[in-house]
């Protein structure tokens, strides 16, 4: 198994080389390194259920793990690497994941008096909290609005205002999230968090190293949290300087929607990614977020994993 800790790095330096071991996995190789049972954040296109499949097809050795589009971590909790740098463009989403990693009860404090605060009011605690966010972005608002709000779709409007409205069901205790953020803090001790652009982050990859990459998808409304700046083309520029210095490179992407009838069509360089998979991720949250709760039972998405190796 993955060793978990070791000593803290400064940004971007790397370590001793990593062994990942596996059990029987999609990918063909054993993984015995399972996921955390709970998910710490509720976000849009979270690979929670799917972050050991994913994990299966890496290889099996590599210097450090890089991911540039961090969300709710859910690669990174599962892998657990001992070196690994994770960034994102959203200062308060990094500055929640440093607090996991250096304090803990700080984290599981903000939560607790959010929740305590919801339980006579939901609707009215959760729009306080979101306004008080909107005024001023941070890490302990942000927190209690992914926990809260419709499916974990965190979207903004153009001019930046967070506008999802709170969830159908209940958040979960403080107790939970207590539980979860001491299973996720072991996990995340050999990580560096930065905030910064994926360009950034991808530019620092080197030989041996492990990229995995999960960007707003191309074929998704730009009403997502980052979707609004994103452009697909610079992200494939900065994976093929990567690949070209030694560094593995995964990419997450749009595949197939509606049970297999539309499929993405997304232009790929030739030679860039030698490999594609499917990894079906079952029913789409932003389809249900749109359809007001309707049954989806053709809303089925199935991501093309592009692997460089």
């Amino acid at each position: 198994m993955l060793l978990l800790g070791g000593a803290r790095k400064e940004s971007w330096v790397g370590s001793a080389r990593q062994t990942s071991f596996f059990s029987r996995a999609p990918g063909g190789r054993e993984y015995d390194q399972a996921p955390p049972s709970g998910q710490l954040l509720k976000w849009i296109g979270n690979k929670h259920r799917f972050a050991a499949e994913i994990v299966s097809y890496f290889p099996g050795e590599y210097e450090r793990y890089i991911e540039p589009f961090l969300g709710s971590g859910a690669v990174l909790g599962t892998l657990a690497p001992r070196s690994a740098v994770a960034s994102d463009s959203l200062a308060p989403l990094i500055d929640l994941w440093n607090a996991l990693k250096e304090t803990p009860q700080l984290l599981i404090d903000w939560y607790s008096e959010r929740w305590e605060e919801s339980q006579e009011d939901p609707r009215g605690a959760y729009e306080k909290v979101k306004a008080r966010f909107n005024r001023e972005p941070n890490a302990a608002d942000l927190l209690f609005l992914s926990r809260s709000c419709y499916g974990g779709v965190i979207r903004f409007r153009k001019d930046g205002y967070m506008s999802t409205p709170v969830g159908v069901h209940r958040s979960i205790s403080p107790a939970s999230m207590a539980k979860r953020a001491r299973i996720w803090h072991a996990r995340i001790q050999g990580t560096t968090f930065v905030t910064c652009d994926f360009e950034e982050a991808l530019e620092k990859a080197r030989a041996g190293d492990i990229v995995y990459c999960d960007p707003p998808y191309a074929d998704t409304q730009a009403i997502l949290y980052g979707s609004q700046s994103f452009a697909l083309g610079r992200l494939l520029d900065a994976i093929r300087r990567a690949k070209g210095r030694g560094a593995f490179v995964a990419l997450s992407i749009d595949g197939r929607k509606k049970s297999g009838d539309k499929v993405c069509k997304i232009e790929i360089p030739n030679g860039l990614f030698p490999r594609t998979v499917y990894v079906n991720c079952g029913r789409s949250m932003l389809r249900r977020f749109q359809m007001e709760g309707q049954t989806l039972e053709r809303e089925v998405v199935a991501d093309r994993l592009l692997l460089t190796w």
